[in-house]
């Protein structure tokens, strides 16, 4: 973590004091910090740039948006941490802003345990740093508001499925849901290419309300052909609180007579921080109809222990980036906690990322069952997935 660059913006001298404090204690070198936002964009523009902003966003500090917006679109800031939770109401601006800056949110600071949560947030960041270091990058432009509405509107965005196995017995236990876009002029594009635009424009319930269609529409047709499989889908956080997502789920299910444990809904862990009342009362709901709910990219967000045990989950998908090294110590014991931790919560946990049979093996060795990734299975289309069980 030497080598990171971090600003920290907060008009609060003891707690921008504490915050400093707690990077040095870290081994960041390069610390700035600031207690406005005029100031802040003067010490960017003298450092050249920083990796990471902590800050505060809130109704109260609506200008930190617009700095940050600057910040990023000038190339002087990747990432921002909070001081404290995101309001529900704020979190599209937030989309907007990563839209288009590309500036991400990779972790919120709790008030008992900042030191930690801090230390965890900078450890995540750098190995996905490296992680997409190693990535083939490239660069493509985001679609614009009329050109996804013409997308949905043309059936254009279709649900792919990736197979989930139990390692234990090599047997198929469910697959899960991802969207593709079929773009009639760029060809096959993946959710990093559209999602954030998806999000910004508003779109992301009717793709959601589509792909949860074909979803249904494949669980029909593997029953007929006996098989009693799982489908899971992914739920942005703004989604819980939004339109009636049970009462949708609900009648979906009615009018297909199946029954609401055929279908399990993912929700990332940075996502988490969005629970209002309303977000828990629909998770709440789901649950009672007997859907599973699961808790995605599980490893490299910012939850608390209390707020999980707080939260209906019955399942955790621990995020690829954490098994791709198991020579790791670090990650070895990423894996065997999260082992450990579903365990005593009697959740079940899904090990996303298996790229090869030595990931595959390790995780069979220190206990782990279900599993997910490109060495067990692509996701394929629906047409695709039928003749692969068969």
């Amino acid at each position: 973590m030497m080598s990171l660059r971090v600003l920290v913006l907060d008009d609060q001298l003891s707690r921008r004091k504490q915050t400093v404090e707690s990077l040095s204690t870290l081994g960041v070198r390069a610390i700035y910090q600031a207690s406005r936002c005029d100031k802040a964009m003067q010490v960017l523009q003298h450092a050249e740039g920083v990796d990471i902003v902590v800050c505060e966003l809130n109704s109260e500090k609506l200008e930190y948006f617009d700095f940050l917006l600057l910040a990023a679109k000038a190339g002087l800031v990747s990432a921002v941490v909070l001081w404290s939770q995101l309001e529900p109401q704020l979190h599209r601006a937030v989309e907007r802003i990563n839209l288009f800056s590309r500036i991400s949110l990779i972790g919120v600071i709790g008030r008992d345990t900042p030191a930690q949560d801090l230390e965890l947030i900078l450890r995540n960041y750098t190995r996905r740093k490296s992680l997409l270091r190693s990535l083939p990058h490239t660069t493509l432009k985001l679609p614009s508001e009329p050109e996804v509405k013409q997308g949905l509107a043309s059936g254009q965005f279709k649900a792919w499925f990736q197979p989930k196995f139990n390692l234990a017995s090599h047997a198929l236990c469910g697959v899960e849901a991802l969207v593709r876009w079929e773009h009639p002029s760029r060809g096959l594009l993946l959710p990093r290419d559209f999602l954030s635009a998806v999000l910004a424009y508003d779109l992301i319930d009717e793709m959601f309300k589509q792909v949860f269609a074909q979803g249904l529409d494949l669980l029909e047709s593997l029953r007929l052909r006996g098989l009693q499989l799982e489908v899971a889908f992914n739920l942005h956080a703004s989604q819980l609180a939004g339109f009636d997502l049970p009462n949708f789920v609900a009648t979906a299910l009615l009018e297909r007579q199946l029954p609401g444990s055929a279908v399990l809904f993912e929700v990332s862990e940075n996502g988490l921080l969005d629970m209002s009342l309303a977000s828990m009362s629909s998770l709440l709901r789901l649950q009672r109809m007997g859907c599973g709910l699961a808790i995605d990219d599980f490893g490299v967000g910012f939850s608390s222990l209390t707020l999980l045990c707080q939260l209906p989950f019955n399942q955790l998908k621990l995020d690829a980036s954490v098994v791709q090294d198991l020579s790791d110590q670090s990650s070895r014991a990423m894996l065997a906690s999260t082992i450990a931790l579903a365990k005593a919560m009697e959740m079940s946990l899904v090990v996303e990322g298996v790229s090869n049979q030595t990931i595959q093996d390790t995780v069979v060795a220190m206990g782990g069952i279900f599993a997910q990734g490109f060495h067990l299975a692509k996701p394929m289309s629906a047409r695709r997935l039928k003749e692969w069980v068969e």
